[in-house]
């Protein structure tokens, strides 16, 4: 869940080929993952409209299900973006030790 996440970030980051992506991870305490991803792209025009299920913004293409997806994979999401300059998105998640991460 948490890899189809990230994963969606990175594609709708580099869909636009423009600007850079940069991605990082922690393991904070009690077994909680942050994720970063941030580009210097296009940015999202309507950030607040593109979080509803559904809305998307290339057509047919894609349902437009990117942001609810992550929602419901992660404990939290937030999401910053301003038009020309890129977008910032941090996902934190409840990991158990079973995936291997050793604190």
């Amino acid at each position: 869940a948490v890899s189809e996440a990230v994963t969606n970030c990175i594609v709708h980051a580099y869909k636009e080929k423009i600007g850079k992506i940069y991605i990082s991870g922690e393991l904070l305490e009690n077994n909680v993952i942050r994720i970063k991803i941030r580009d210097t792209g296009c940015g999202i025009e309507n950030i607040e409209k593109a979080m509803e299920p559904l809305y998307t913004t290339v057509g047919g293409e894609r349902a437009g299900l990117g942001f609810a997806v992550m929602q419901s994979f992660m404990d939290s999401v937030r999401v910053r973006s301003s038009v020309g300059k890129g977008t910032s998105i941090v996902m934190t998640k409840k990991i158990s030790r079973r995936y291997g991460v050793n604190a």
